[in-house]
């Protein structure tokens, strides 16, 4: 069976109003105590594979996912178990998930550790109250759930650490895939909340690993591409919102909770940056629909912008500076704030929502191509309400043609770019790094259908001329802010002098860089 549901975080002050909203309809309410099985080495985490013990009232199940958690789709296969006598907890038993592909998943990791089943122990535990009721829509019927509780876990140095709960999750039981980002984004929109893809047992998983909640954990970077010469256009923009979704959805859920990771920040800006790039990309290929939500893309991708910079001022060219000022005997300069303050809780759900959209818009590219219409078959797609489903355009277009046409035309624009490059004003060289960006990412998508050897050398040349022009462009970012400081504080001088010498090393070095671009050889040719 796939679960297809999305999970929606609750901040504190819109507690009341959900509740409100949810015991408006009949509302069923249970207490629910769990315990997750894992290797003392989390090997079943790592694998995206979850298996607990649930008593839920008076009744046991015994529940097996697997899958990745950031999307909108994970198998999953639950056994109900035979009541037991008092509060004991029936026996694990992973072998009543064979024959399923949540149980070949978890023999598969069970395999490779010593002792196999003997080794699982259990890691953490949940403890929430649920309150729960059915929501018909015409696209379907979905399960709206409210979980307050609590994650508990012993780390390693034997401290038990508390991750509360307060998520709204909306499941479906039937119907199509679509049900829920329309009902995700209605609740989200009206009491304020954003969306999440960390699983309770992602989060439990952290506590059991020391970790406490929103310690930063490693950015999710993209992928390679998977496109094929097989693929049609339309197959080749779903695998690309596809991977944007895998990047996007788990950087976001960090940046959202309030991580202090920069790097989630900027691989988030990366996924965004790459849809830009394949919406620019595929702009008039046979069959391949507008992007809906691309204007919202775009200001989110701006919003996270004023964070980049900021991060490159008090991490870099900021610390730099200061360390140059130490040096001449002087205390460090005190930066003027640099944009907008950090998101409340509606922004932060505004933000979430272009996340729910371009789900949304994931699972109506495969109903528009013939993809399953219900939560009982095998894929996550559905068709839009009265649109039956249509094979996908058989045009016979060719993607490594198209992509060819594509990279000529940006590859020509970069060249003469760089060929004037001297005479560029800032704004201008800021063009040719984006159009140097959207050129590598445009390389990278449909790297499979060419050599690797020879892709390789290309995006060498791209990444090197991208690297002096992104010092560039940081040094002429900070000068902006440096020159603010100017009528209070004469010693901004000393930095905007500084950023001069660097901003003309820079220059110097792309003027070499991007010489050596303009003689790459063109693979796709």
């Amino acid at each position: 069976m796939t679960e297809i549901e999305l999970k929606l975080q609750v901040p504190a002050g819109a507690l009341a109003a959900v509740e409100r909203a949810l015991v408006a309809a009949a509302v069923t309410s249970v207490r629910m105590r769990a315990v997750y099985y894992d290797t003392p080495d989390g090997r079943l985490g790592a694998a995206g594979v979850a298996l607990r013990l649930r008593q839920e009232g008076r009744r046991w199940v015994q529940t097996l996912k697997s899958g990745p958690s950031h999307g909108l789709s994970r198998g999953e296969h639950e056994v109900a178990l035979p009541a037991t006598r008092g509060a004991a907890a029936p026996p694990l038993d992973p072998q009543r998930h064979a024959g399923t592909p949540p149980g070949e998943a978890l023999a598969r990791v069970l395999a490779e550790c010593e002792g196999g089943v003997a080794a699982l122990v259990p890691r953490y535990r949940t403890d929430v109250r649920r309150r729960h009721r059915l929501l018909r829509t015409r696209r379907g019927t979905v399960e709206l759930a409210l979980d307050v509780g609590e994650i508990v876990a012993a780390g390693p140095d034997g401290v038990e650490r508390r991750w509360p709960v307060r998520e709204l999750e909306i499941e479906l039981k039937s119907g199509q895939p679509a049900a829920v980002t329309d009902v995700a984004r209605r609740w989200a929109s009206q009491h304020g909340l954003w969306l999440d893809t960390r699983t309770k047992a992602e989060r439990g998983e952290r506590l059991a690993r020391g970790l406490e909640p929103g310690a930063q954990v490693p950015a999710v970077k993209a992928k390679p591409s998977r496109w094929t010469r097989d693929m049609t256009p339309v197959e080749a923009w779903a695998a690309v919102l596809d991977d944007t979704l895998a990047q996007a959805l788990p950087n976001w859920s960090e940046v959202a909770a309030g991580s202090p990771s920069h790097d989630a920040v900027h691989q988030l800006r990366v996924a965004l940056r790459r849809l830009r790039s394949a919406e620019r990309m595929f702009q008039g290929w046979p069959g391949v629909p507008p992007l809906n939500g691309g204007a919202r893309v775009a200001e989110l991708f701006r919003r996270l912008g004023v964070a980049r910079d900021r991060d490159v001022l008090q991490a870099g060219l900021g610390r730099d500076i200061d360390a140059a000022l130490a040096a001449r005997g002087d205390t460090p300069l005190e930066l003027p704030p640099l944009g907008a303050p950090e998101a409340d809780d509606a922004q932060r759900a505004r933000d979430g929502l272009v996340l729910i959209d371009l789900m949304a818009e994931r699972v109506t590219l495969d109903g528009e191509a013939g993809g399953p219409a219900d939560v009982h078959a095998a894929g996550v797609g559905a068709a839009p309400a009265g649109v039956p489903p249509v094979p996908p355009p058989n045009d016979g277009a060719d993607l490594r043609t198209l992509v060819a046409a594509r990279l000529e035309r940006w590859h020509g624009q970069v060249r003469r770019d760089a060929k004037r490059f001297e005479r560029l004003d800032d704004e201008a060289r800021h063009r040719l790094r984006k159009r140097l960006k959207r050129l590598r990412y445009g390389v990278e998508f449909g790297a499979g259908l060419y050599g690797k050897r020879a892709v390789e050398r290309y995006v060498g040349r791209l990444q090197e001329s991208q690297d002096g022009l992104g010092l560039y462009n940081d040094a002429a970012t900070a000068e902006a802010s440096y020159r603010e400081l100017l009528p209070a504080e004469p010693r901004a001088w000393f930095a905007l002098g500084w950023l001069e010498r660097q901003r003309a090393a820079a220059a110097q070095r792309c003027i070499g860089e991007l010489g050596r671009l303009r003689k790459a050889r063109p693979f796709w040719r």
